[in-house]
């Protein structure tokens, strides 16, 4: 590994941005947007669906407000309605005396248990894992040659992406990883403008580079180094490398314009090793990262009100408040996120539903609850889930999921009237987002929207015989004696096309 290392910083220090291709014989993918449109969504990723993030590192010892406890702990500006600083100083004393790195001992995870959590993730029906590997505080949560400050040599002083991996394996799940190095290159920077450890030079190679400006102002933004550059290109590929990630998940800061040659650069070396492993990968990205040809486009606590050409992905979390472990978070039922996953796979989507395990390495209960309440659901509809594909219309009803990021937090309220769809293998499923009290009217599925002849109805989940009538204006469907869930309900439906007739 560190042979490699040093050649790849050697290369890129010459400015050569197509590094791979000297190393490995016959690679299809060079680092341009030309060749690697060729790529292609893999089928196991589209067939999926459901997909477990994990936020878990230091800021879960604090357990304070939201996971950006690491930055705004040096911030006196109330944030999300919270003072950080001010709580900090109170119960921890000040900055210059308890720093950040000052959580890491307190890190002890001494009942983390990777087996027991996969099984947890794979009773809830996820298919793939994507543990954050390295968040914006800048701690790696796996073992590196690049830096200190990893959960294999401090805190823990295990190596948890390690064993989450092995684990995910072992349970026959699709083990992937998350990078949000490129943030950490100006998200120290509160502790830059006070008194604190932040500062101390003994510290810079876990709180550097910290720059100083504003990430949200255009305007006042400072380009990445190329020696950073280089470093997050470094840790990107040592991950590939020991890890061997099928899912590549990066945060939005990799968007900057100065990081695109790496961006191309990191995407031809994650491809060609995957082909060398005999394996199909996903890098998921946000806003314009990468164009929708060449990566999977994630949307961060939100949706589309359409069908995407291109598969994509949400991400989304159990708590509302934060993506790591706080006291007090509030979190989403199993309903609503039943009706976002339902939403989002009608129109080509994956959800990506996080979890924030305690310190200690513990999963609440509350969380947990969450977790298999969706198996549960996913036991009995998860036939109209896994492995479809939108269907000719994706949904009608009065309500719609709101478009774009952080548009969860505008509220959806879904009835029985809101109704997606998906098919697979010939069959159309019909998912009412509410249980139904009275008869169904699919207007989809009328003689007039000339979809095909309903020849048989189905509920998941019953072996009831189903009451049906195909009219001139709507597909009716009479109510059921027994509903198999409490969520949303899924009808199967046999349709013989017109042209069959």
């Amino acid at each position: 590994m560190k042979k490699k290392i040093i050649f790849i910083t050697a290369v890129l220090s010459l400015g050569i941005a197509t590094m791979c291709r000297s190393q490995m014989q016959d690679v299809p993918y060079q680092a341009t947007w030309e060749s690697l449109s060729h790529y292609h969504c893999p089928d196991w990723f589209r067939d999926a669906k459901f997909g477990i993030f994990i936020h878990w590192g230091v800021y879960s010892v604090p357990a304070f407000g939201s996971e950006w406890y690491p930055r705004l702990m040096y911030s006196d500006t109330v944030t999300w309605g919270l003072n950080y600083y001010e709580h900090h100083v109170k119960k921890y004393g000040p900055v210059d005396k308890f720093g950040y790195k000052d959580f890491i001992p307190m890190f002890k995870a001494e009942k983390f248990d990777a087996n027991q959590w996969v099984d947890i993730f794979k009773k809830s029906g996820a298919k793939y894992i994507v543990p954050v590997a390295e968040h914006h505080d800048g701690f790696a949560m796996y073992h590196t040659d690049l830096s200190r400050w990893n959960a294999a040599e401090m805190g823990p002083k295990r190596d948890v992406i390690g064993e989450i991996a092995e684990a995910t394996r072992k349970q026959g799940l699709i083990f992937g990883l998350s990078s949000h190095r490129s943030e950490h290159w100006w998200y120290m920077n509160e502790g830059k403008k006070r008194n604190s450890d932040v500062s101390d030079t003994a510290y810079a190679d876990f709180y550097g580079p910290a720059t100083l400006f504003n990430p949200f102002d255009p305007k006042d933004r400072v380009p990445m180094s190329p020696e950073f550059m280089n470093d997050w290109l470094l840790r990107c590929c040592e991950l590939v490398e020991r890890y061997h990630p099928q899912v590549f998940w990066f945060d939005w800061y990799i968007g900057q314009p100065e990081l695109e040659p790496y961006r191309k650069t990191f995407a031809a070396y994650y491809y060609n090793h995957a082909r060398a492993w005999g394996k199909e990968v996903v890098i998921n990205y946000k806003d314009q990262a990468y164009p929708d040809c060449v990566a999977v486009y994630d949307i961060e606590r939100g949706s589309s009100k359409a069908t995407k050409a291109y598969p994509w992905q949400t991400d989304t979390s159990i708590g509302k408040k934060s993506w790591g472990y706080i006291d007090g978070e509030e979190n989403k039922t199993p309903n609503e996120l039943i009706d976002m996953l339902v939403d989002i796979v009608s129109k080509n989507g994956n959800m990506l539903l996080n979890i924030g395990p305690q310190s200690d390495g513990t999963i609440t209960a509350e969380q947990t609850h969450v977790l298999l309440s969706i198996g549960k659901w996913l036991d009995i509809n998860g036939e109209g889930i896994y492995g479809t594909r939108p269907w000719e219309v994706a949904e009608e009803g009065p309500t719609h999921a709101s478009e774009g990021s952080f548009a969860e937090f505008k509220p959806v309220n879904y009835t029985a009237k809101d109704i997606r769809f998906t098919t697979k293998n010939g069959f159309v499923y019909v998912f009412l987002l509410d249980v139904p009290v009275e008869k169904v009217s699919i207007s989809a599925l009328s003689t007039k929207a000339g979809h095909g002849v309903v020849e048989r109805v189905e509920l998941l989940g019953t072996n009831e015989t189903i009451t049906w009538s195909q009219k001139k204006e709507a597909l009716e469907i009479g109510a059921s004696k027994h509903y198999p869930s409490s969520d949303a309900v899924c009808y199967k439906i046999v349709l013989k096309k017109s042209n069959e007739q």
